[in-house]
Formats: structure tokens, sequence, C-alpha cells
């Protein structure tokens, strides 16, 4: 498992690096960030929810056109300037003290984060050869986590003290992680730039490619387990079940320390679109099959019967949740065509931006108002999402093919041989 951990040397282990260090300063940021604006900051509840709200739909509307900047510039000088910038965003948090300064900053904030993600999800597919990108990505995914945690555990500490001079110390301690991680991003080797039109020649964006569009949208659907945890489950919990309320911590680190120790073995079957295709549907097929456990777990009885059931949806929940990612990562990048994976990595991951802003108040009102018949219909959706991802992605390939075949080029991007075996 170490050596299946460890990444491999060179950019993606640089890469890993980089991740480990922002994700460290941004686990912290998450635990101390509503307590820190209202306590110390003086926002209200109300203008926190509503200035985070703005902030990442300002994110959202400029994230493609960033993406495309960043493939016309360079990825690699995007990413660090991007990183660089939310160093300053966060290190502007420690002066705002009124609602419009937390909104610019706060928009600032949203707008690096996520462009540098795409970014570098960009720089990952520049310098890393395709058939171990989904692997690499994996590697990312354990290093995000990894840091996550012990980013939480800083957190915590800070918690544990709660005075202004710790809060303070912690959200200088994820600007300084951002500071480093564009460091060390800069020692990434830089991918040329994606060369400007030809005379005459329209380019071609993102929202039409109809393919992708529609399987960024599916992915929208699968990714609504990211909210999950943080809103609607501790409201069902002490709504709907028998079980005590620090069952959630428990539920969070079955999530976290598995993805750190198995994403990477899980994301090895994927080879190619065909393997990543069925992984989406197994994938989701787990996360109906945690819904359905979830809605049990608020059928009455003892508590340690809802601890249990809670648990076990947990598991097979993070089980699909690696599944299902390992899926989507091979399809993002073998999707999308060479030189523009900035912008189309910036779409696909405008994704998760929507499930943030609009999945707390859906998952809400669907399971915390509706219960039970709420999580079978969201397993529902998870499971019709994954069975449309196979024959999306056909027509992805094809669409794919025939704009390589009119470019003079054979690449078929990440495929198993077009969909016909493994």
């Amino acid at each position: 498992m170490k050596k299946s951990f460890v990444p491999p040397p060179g950019p993606p282990r640089t890469l890993a690096v980089a991740q480990l260090i922002s994700r460290t300063g941004d686990g912290a940021y998450y635990v101390t960030a509503a307590l820190f604006f209202t306590t110390v900051a003086g926002l209200s509840p109300a203008q926190l929810g509503l200035g985070l709200t703005i902030a990442w739909t300002v994110a959202l509307v400029v994230g493609v056109p960033l993406g495309h900047l960043a493939d016309r510039t360079g990825v690699r000088r995007s990413a660090v300037i991007f990183f660089a910038c939310a160093a300053l965003a966060v290190g502007s948090y420690l002066f705002v003290r009124s609602f419009p300064l937390f909104v610019l900053s706060a928009s600032l904030y949203a707008v690096a984060q996520r462009s540098g993600s795409a970014a570098q999800q960009a720089l990952l597919a520049g310098v890393v050869p395709k058939e171990q990108l989904t692997k690499v990505r994996a590697v990312l995914q354990a290093s995000y986590n990894a840091g996550l945690s012990v980013g939480a555990a800083l957190g915590g500490i800070v918690l544990l003290f709660d005075s202004r001079g710790a809060y303070l110390a912690a959200f200088a301690l994820n600007s300084a992680a951002f500071a480093m991680a564009a460091l060390v991003l800069s020692r990434v080797p830089s991918v040329p730039p994606s060369p400007a039109p030809a005379k005459g020649e329209k380019p071609q964006p993102v929202y039409k490619d109809r393919p992708y569009v529609a399987i960024s949208l599916l992915n929208l659907v699968l990714v609504l387990h990211v909210p999950l945890i943080d809103v609607a489950l501790p409201l069902w919990i002490v709504g709907h079940t028998e079980a005590p309320p620090w069952v959630l911590s428990v539920m969070f680190i079955i999530n976290t320390l598995a993805v750190v120790f198995f994403q990477v073995r899980v994301a090895r079957g994927v080879t190619g679109l065909t393997s990543a295709a069925r992984y989406v549907v197994r994938g989701a097929l787990l996360l109906g099959a945690s819904c359905v456990v979830f809605a049990f777990s608020g059928s009455g009885g003892s508590a340690w019967t809802a601890v249990l059931l809670l648990v076990a949806a947990a598991a097979v929940q993070t089980m699909g949740e690696m599944v299902q990612m390992a899926g989507t990562w091979e399809i993002s990048f073998g999707l999308a065509p060479d030189g523009k994976h900035g912008q189309y990595q910036a779409f696909f991951g405008s994704g998760l931006t929507i499930a943030e802003i609009v999945g707390p108040l859906a998952l809400t009102g669907l399971l915390v108002y509706w219960g039970a018949p709420g999580w079978i219909l969201l397993g529902a959706l998870f499971v019709a999402a994954g069975l449309a991802t196979v024959p999306v992605v056909r027509w992805g390939e094809r669409a794919l093919a025939a704009r390589n075949a009119a470019a003079g080029t054979g690449s078929l991007g990440m495929s198993d041989n077009a969909l016909v075996k493994d």
C-alpha cells in the first residue's frame, strides 16, 4: 500500500506535494472559517451565507473564460498565478471587517481556488502520459484528503483555544500554504500554450461540445454526494434518527481515511473510456444503495441500530464515491481535445461548484423535509445518471474521433480502442 500511495518521481510527485500543502491550509480554513467570520470579522450568519453564495457564483461565471485564458497563456504560469492570488485573498481576510470587503475577498478566493484547480488539472494532462492520468489523479485525490485531514486537526486545535489570535494564525497558515504551493508548482515542467486559431478558423468553445456538456451535467448529479455530509446528513441524524451527533465524525473519518489509503488502488481498474464508464455505473449503483441504507437509518429502533446503519451507509457511499470519481476523471480528460484542457476542466469542475451552491438547499428540502422517500429519489437519480453515462461517453468519443479526423490527427484521447475492448 505504501508503494501505491507514494506518487512516482518527477511531475506527479511535485503536483502531489503542492496538493498536500494547499489542502492542509484549506483544512484549517474550513474548520475555523464560520466562527472566524462571525466572531472575529463581525459578520452575521446571513451575511456569511450570502457572501459565500455570491463568491462561488462569480467563480462559476468566470471559470471557463479563465480556463481558456490559461490554455492560451500557459497552464503552469496560470496555476502559479491563481494559487498566489488565493494566498493574497486568504491573507486579506485578516483585515476584513465589513460585508462589502468580505464579498470582494471571498470572490477573489473562490475564483483563484477554482481556476487554480482547473489549471492544475490541465497542467497534469500536459506533463503526465495519458495512460497514467487516472492513476496520478487518484494519488492527487489521496493527497487532497490527507491535506484536509491534517489541516482539520490543526483547525481543531484552533477551536480548542477559541481566541482571536488562534483564528488569525489559522488564516495566516492557509495563506502561507497557498503561497508555498504556488512556489512548488513553479517547479513543474511548463506546457506549451495552445496555438491561436488560424486565420479564418472559428474556435469551438466547450459550450458547443454537446457530448461534453451532457457528461458534465450527469457529473453534476453524481457529485451531489459532496455537500451531503456537510449539511443534509447532520440535520438528518439529529431530526430523523436516534443516533448521537458524534456519529457524523465517525462517518467523516471513514470517508477521509478510505480515500487517502484506497483511492489509488480503486482507480487501477480504469484503463480507458470503456472501463471508466463501467466504473461510473458501479459507483452510481453503490451511491444509490447507500441512500437506501440511509433511509432505513431513520426508521426508529435503538440508537446503536441507527449508528450501525449510518456507518454502513457511509462506508458504501465512500466506496461508491471512489469508484465513481475514478471513472469520471478518465472521462473528463479523455473526451477533452488536446490544447483545451484548461477550459474543459474548468467547465467540468463547474458541476462541483453548482453542487456546492444549490446542493445544501436542495438536499435539505429533499431529505430533511421529505424523509425516507427523498433518500430513495436521490438514490434513483444517482443510478439514472450513472446508467446514462455509458451512451453519452460513446457519443463523446465518436464526436472526438470525428474532430480529430477532420484535423488530420489519429488520436482518440484516452480510449480503449474506441470503446471496443479494454
